[in-house]
């Protein structure tokens, strides 16, 4: 485990100064850049560039999809800042830090997160413009993030979410909202790494499968930690779904059935790798360390 952790430091690191650059490159200087990088700059795992790029590594070099992966990141922190508006979740906790809407405002938090998702799809274009890759490749794995990003994914997700809050919803809905809002990410990380690498149907086919166990597993154990979780390990607010009467796992299932599920859908994740050989040891130890966190 002490291995893995190491490695998604020393990816987190390069992501952190790319983002950097990318921030600098793209950005004037101004209240908008601040609001921006705010929020990119608020600490995290870097979870789902990490994905992407050990993804990336078993098929090549990693490196090369260290755009793809800071744009994922980039897309999710928008995502997290609308998250956290008093019209979505309303939550001033985020990281251990104020919200983005607290420090400056829903205004510029809305544009705040419009700016980091366009300059996402701007630094993909780049890549695709720039790369001595063969460009289908890179657009491969664009279509990847803008559909689990878009109305069928992560956005149809939240939609839903907030369409049923408060109601006594079934597990059938229940997967719905998380497989979108939260899984679909995750998973286009996985398999836009891949894509990237040229990864071939069956080996596409494999990762999806892997990417929607752990993307699960995630919200999983997040519902865990809701209700049970220290606020001071996971840098913000718990019990605010509780509060907010929205369906979880843990509220559908129950904690300990809850626990079971995710441990059922990280065998199946980690089996999904076995054509893989010792190529997936990092997306294995990855899942594992999922499932066990707490934070």
């Amino acid at each position: 485990m002490s291995e893995i952790k190491q490695d998604m430091r020393d990816i987190a690191s390069v992501v952190n100064q790319r983002l950097d650059v990318i921030m600098d490159e793209m950005c004037e200087p101004g209240i908008l850049k601040d609001a921006m990088s705010y929020s990119l700059k608020a600490g995290g795992k870097r979870l789902r560039p990490v994905l992407c790029m050990l993804s990336a590594g078993m098929f090549g070099n990693r490196a090369q999809a260290l755009d793809v992966a800071c744009a994922i990141e980039m897309i999710h922190t928008y995502s997290l800042i609308h998250d956290d508006l008093p019209a979505m979740d309303n939550d001033v906790l985020r990281r251990g830090k104020p919200t983005n809407h607290v420090v400056f405002g829903e205004a510029f938090a809305l544009l705040a997160g419009d700016g980091l998702l366009n300059c996402a799809f701007e630094v993909l274009l780049k890549l695709a413009q720039n790369s001595d890759r063969d460009k289908l490749d890179v657009v491969r794995a664009m279509q990847i993030v803008a559909s689990a990003s878009g109305v069928k994914g992560m956005i149809a997700g939240q939609a839903a979410d907030l369409q049923f809050e408060g109601e006594d919803v079934d597990a059938q809905v229940l997967h719905y909202i998380h497989e979108r809002k939260t899984a679909a990410m995750i998973k286009a990380a996985v398999c836009a790494g891949a894509a990237l690498l040229r990864a071939d149907e069956d080996e596409m086919k494999a990762l999806n499968v892997y990417g929607e166990n752990i993307g699960l597993v995630f919200q999983i154990v997040d519902d865990i930690l809701d209700e049970e979780g220290d606020e001071s390990k996971l840098g913000k607010s718990v019990g605010k779904d509780k509060d907010a009467e929205k369906m979880t796992f843990a509220r559908v299932y129950g904690i300990d059935a809850s626990r079971r599920i995710a441990k059922e859908k990280t065998d199946e994740a980690i089996t999904a790798l076995a054509r893989f050989g010792t190529r997936a040891d990092g997306l294995k130890a990855l899942a594992q360390f999922m499932l066990d966190r707490d934070r």
